[in-house]
């Protein structure tokens, strides 16, 4: 089975952030970026499947423009297999990128997708959903243990919500975030 991964590229969570001379968005000229933490997380939990033998392949993907590869490098360093790099030079909203990544299941044919919960530069929450949303695949949001049980070809996901925490069992393919 292979995994894949969205890895995005943001203002790095220690940098102290600053507005533009003329307040219309965020400084990010010779501003140091790394992957999003959250994207990060989602990309152990893929390695750790495949150590387990559960998958076969991680795919790392990222949307946005050159400087993004430096993001897919690091994912590539932590362990992914391949990497894909869809260039983008404008702002990509939560929408298109979950039609972006609609089209590269389609091409890739994965068995589970994962993201990361939100990023923390927009906190939008929302692409994880709406991919689910777009393949008509379950989804299992806010993981914080995921169980792949490759024989019945579905995955439990522990999920944290208000109350605690609630354990739901989907069939794969499958979105996590």
């Amino acid at each position: 089975m292979k995994i894949m991964v969205a890895v995005k590229r943001v203002i790095d969570y220690t940098v102290k952030i600053r507005l533009k001379p003329d307040k219309s968005g965020v400084e990010t000229q010779n501003v140091k970026m790394s992957m999003n933490p959250f994207c990060e997380i989602a990309l152990e939990e893929s390695l750790r499947i495949k150590e387990a033998g559960l998958a076969s392949e991680v795919v790392a993907v990222t949307m946005g423009p050159k400087q993004s590869i430096d993001t897919l490098r690091t994912g590539l360093a932590m362990g992914a297999d391949r990497g894909i790099h869809v260039e983008a030079t404008g702002d990509l909203f939560p929408l298109a990128v979950a039609k972006l990544f609609k089209a590269l299941v389609e091409i890739e044919k994965p068995g589970l997708i994962i993201l990361g919960k939100q990023a923390i530069d927009n906190d939008c929450n929302q692409t994880g959903q709406m991919v689910a949303g777009l393949l008509g695949w379950p989804q299992g949001t806010f993981a914080s243990k995921v169980v792949l049980d490759k024989e019945k070809q579905e995955v439990m996901v522990d999920r944290e919500v208000d109350g605690g925490l609630e354990t739901v069992c989907l069939n794969l393919p499958a979105v996590i975030t």
